[in-house]
């Protein structure tokens, strides 16, 4: 019985090492013949609407309204998808330092409400003369949490772990934001019309990602080839 259980604290003891070891880091490497991922993010359905109540601050905030769950163009094109590339070892370089993106807070609403980033440093701004309190998560966990009393407060924070972050007020629970912190540079936001190019793809087969906040997750693989374009039409549908 001894035996066992050592045995068992040894098992314990050797997954959580693994566990704790850090995710492989992207490495960048020189492509030789690229190619590209493009195409359009769709949605057929009919666009959910969700009924925004302000509850305080109405001076500011504003009253009663619809707001789509889904900016959709008049071509079905999805403006605030996400495309990505899962899980890409090594490529392209991730080009020259972004500026600080901004997580700004106007009449209680997030600007922009999605947003795609590198690794690094987000400006958390109060523009509204009310107390925000501004607070992100991957998933359940805490990624930072921040009191902004004043109009024109800003504070920055790190979001150095790639994944989604969710952002809510927790003084104005109608708030939402996404941000989504890239493990690459092979990433894009749609445009208006939900169309999406991803350049400079080493040649190979990648599943590829389209994601937005109401529909989650679809993935399509796609094989790319020296110099070419690999075209796609992507449809999202409600969960």
């Amino acid at each position: 019985m001894q035996s066992l259980t050592l045995s068992a604290v040894r098992f314990a003891v050797a997954v959580c090492a693994v566990a704790a070891l850090p995710a492989q880091a992207y490495e960048v490497a020189a492509v030789s013949g690229g190619g590209r991922v493009e195409g359009k993010v769709s949605f057929l359905g009919a666009v959910p609407i969700k009924k925004v109540i302000p509850t305080k601050d109405r001076e500011v905030c504003g009253g009663v309204r619809d707001e789509a769950q889904i900016r959709v163009g008049a071509d079905k094109g999805v403006q605030d998808a996400v495309v990505y590339l899962k899980a890409v070892a090594k490529g392209k370089a991730w080009g020259p330092a972004d500026k600080v993106p901004v997580l700004d807070q106007v009449k209680c609403l997030f600007q922009p409400a999605v947003q795609v980033m590198r690794p690094g440093k987000i400006d958390i701004v109060n523009s509204d003369p009310v107390l925000h309190n501004t607070h992100g998560f991957y998933g359940q966990r805490t990624a930072f949490n921040l009191a902004l009393p004043d109009k024109g407060m800003k504070v920055t924070s790190d979001l150095t772990r790639p994944g989604l972050v969710r952002v809510e007020c927790d003084a104005h629970g109608w708030m939402l934001a996404h941000v989504y912190v890239a493990d690459s540079p092979y990433y894009a936001m749609t445009g208006n019309d939900g169309s999406f190019s991803i350049t400079d793809v080493p040649p190979g087969t990648y599943t590829v990602v389209a994601t937005q906040y109401f529909t989650g997750d679809t993935e399509v693989t796609v094989t790319v080839k020296t110099g070419e374009a690999a075209k796609l039409n992507i449809e999202l549908k409600k969960r």
